[in-house]
């Protein structure tokens, strides 16, 4: 089921650039790339066409849309054409799989199940820490992962992020993810409903969504991919098609660099990318809230090279201990195998 059954995005289908965007002001700061300055401004020629999926309503992709409007991309010689990949880690993979895109971001547990079984993309930069969170409702009194025993949590999808998530939280903290909590699944609108009848007792969600609902239902806040178990784990990250990369390494290189540059940009500037997505997506949410959770994410965890594959790993291991990945499967192989390293 996609999350954006009756609901349809400003921008559907159209492409954006920086020619078809409002730009306001304020000069962008140049980010150098591991301390190399931005490689293109002495080449000739045009620049490169990317492709580049996106879920155009997550917050956390917002700053991607705001550098293409703003040029950062352009200055790194890349023509960026935002896909609307659609709602979900397998909608991502089939638009780079079927050849719609050439690039993608994503949440890096979507990414590593599809890359066991064999997809020919490979990891290359990471954007930002974690964007999902486990909230419970005041009336059940959890306030700890060990306090969610018995208890029932929602989720919007069977297999969402969020849940493989907490579900390895759970892990960690010595709970049976499976047999001592119980796992309900709900259309993605109904989550915090959900919660707030007496139905569930804590939820598992996205932001920006997860940060409404507490807000609206008031809840407590147990666990997110920030802090804990996550602190310094990476969550979303830019994956790109083998071929691809074989025939752009150096454009590739220079989208890791301008996907660095936008995400730092961000962390200093949350306000600004939040009121030129509203201005310019209109996504339903109000500019204060916009604020508060852009500014709320960790935008200083961008992993590319050796750094990319031990969050890798890590993460193969995580899903590994929740029986997502093969127990069979050699998480340090599968995690050097399935990133690029653009340092080398």
């Amino acid at each position: 089921m996609s999350i954006l059954d009756g609901k349809k995005p400003s921008l559907f289908g159209r492409r954006i650039s920086r020619r078809a965007a409002l730009t306001g002001g304020g000069v962008l700061a140049g980010a150098a790339f591991l301390g190399v300055a931005p490689t293109f401004s002495a080449r000739a020629g045009n620049p490169t066409k990317i492709r580049l999926a996106w879920t155009e309503f997550a917050a956390c992709h917002s700053p991607l849309a705001f550098g293409v409007a703003k040029g950062i991309f352009e200055k790194h010689g890349l023509d960026v054409e935002l896909f609307y990949q659609g709602a979900s880690g397998q909608t991502l993979v089939q638009a780079l799989a079927t050849g719609k895109a050439d690039a993608g971001a994503g949440l890096l547990l979507d990414w590593v199940k599809p890359l066991e079984q064999g997809l020919d993309v490979k990891l290359f930069v990471g954007s930002h820490g974690g964007c999902t969170r486990l909230l419970a409702s005041k009336a059940s009194g959890i306030t700890t992962l060990e306090g969610l025993k018995g208890k029932t949590i929602v989720s919007y999808d069977p297999a969402s992020p969020p849940k493989h998530s907490f579900q390895i939280a759970l892990a960690r903290a010595g709970i049976d993810p499976e047999q001592d909590v119980n796992w309900k699944a709900v259309p993605f609108d109904l989550v915090g409903a959900t919660v707030d009848r007496g139905e569930a007792d804590a939820l598992a969600h996205l932001d920006p969504w997860a940060y409404s609902l507490k807000k609206q239902y008031d809840l407590v806040e147990i666990a997110n991919t920030q802090t804990g178990i996550f602190e310094d784990k990476v969550c979303c990250v830019l994956g790109v098609n083998g071929p691809f990369l074989e025939a752009n390494r150096d454009a590739v290189r220079r989208l890791a660099e301008a996907n660095i540059e936008i995400h730092e940009y961000t962390g200093k500037h949350p306000e600004e990318v939040a009121q030129w997505y509203i201005e310019n997506l209109k996504p339903g949410i109000e500019l204060a809230d916009l604020s508060d959770d852009l500014g709320s994410f960790v935008y200083h965890i961008h992993p590319i090279g050796p750094e990319l594959v031990q969050q890798v790993k890590w993460a193969a291991e995580d899903l590994q201990l929740i029986k997502v990945i093969d127990a069979s499967t050699d998480p340090a192989e599968l995690a050097q195998r399935v990133t690029a390293n653009l340092l080398a």
